[in-house]
């Protein structure tokens, strides 16, 4: 069970963390970079857990496989956490996907979303609606 939340917690953050740091701290940060993170992370992930040795691969009780039958192994990527990869990915595709992206970046609007989230100030304004 261990390992299937760790895997959790790697699709997560391969799909979320770089958008969340990106949305945060960019301000050339568009949708458009944030699409290409979100499904890039999660795509990734999820496909290097598929043809992990977690799914498919070595059986013995330290390193357990989903597949049980031990002439079934479709294991071409080593690892068997995948965010090694995936989370490095999902950052560079967010960045790739917001410096090709056309639409102008707007700066007023980021630097009102910066402040609100790293002091809260404003943020009393918008529960009220």
């Amino acid at each position: 069970v261990a390992f299937l939340v760790a895997l959790a917690f790697a699709v997560a953050a391969s799909a979320n963390l770089p958008t969340i740091l990106y949305s945060l701290f960019w301000s050339r940060f568009t949708s458009r970079g944030a699409l290409w993170s979100i499904y890039g992370g999660l795509i990734t992930s999820v496909g290097l857990i598929i043809f992990s040795p977690v799914v498919s691969g070595s059986t013995s009780a330290s390193s357990p496989s989903l597949i049980t039958d031990a002439h079934i192994n479709f294991a071409f990527f080593p690892l068997s956490n995948p965010g090694i990869v995936s989370i490095p990915l999902a950052f560079f595709l967010g960045w790739l996907g917001s410096v090709t992206d056309r639409a102008p970046a707007d700066h007023a609007r980021f630097a009102r979303i910066q402040v609100r989230a790293l002091t809260g100030v404003g943020a009393e304004r918008s529960s009220r609606g």
